[in-house]
């Protein structure tokens, strides 16, 4: 007797390219407030990264993933109440910030 495959939910699924992921990316991303700290966390790495540059201050560069992550995991861990992605999905999910912010700012997806 043959058992019948189960499918794995998405979050055990391993992705084969960051086309097959992002969709996944965006159901960890449904909450508007955990949306909105991840565009806020992106934007403020930005500032940094041209101050930095500006200035030439190099060392406000490990400022860089304070400010990304810790608005990020804020969101997730007390609005969306799940685990970040980047966790099981560095890369991917790395760019699926950058691609949520450009979509948000595009009007692709609500901001």
């Amino acid at each position: 007797m043959a058992h019948a495959e189960t499918a794995k939910p998405a979050s055990d699924k391993a992705f084969q390219s960051f086309a097959e992921f992002y969709p996944f990316y965006l159901s960890e991303h449904v909450n508007d407030t955990s949306r909105r700290l991840h565009y806020i966390g992106s934007l403020l790495v930005l500032v940094v990264l041209a101050w930095t540059v500006f200035t030439q201050n190099w060392m406000l560069l490990v400022a860089l993933p304070i400010a990304g992550y810790g608005f990020a995991w804020a969101g997730h861990f007390f609005f969306e109440k799940n685990r970040p992605a980047t966790f099981k999905y560095p890369l991917f999910s790395f760019m699926g910030d950058w691609v949520m912010l450009r979509d948000a700012l595009t009007g692709r997806i609500r901001f």
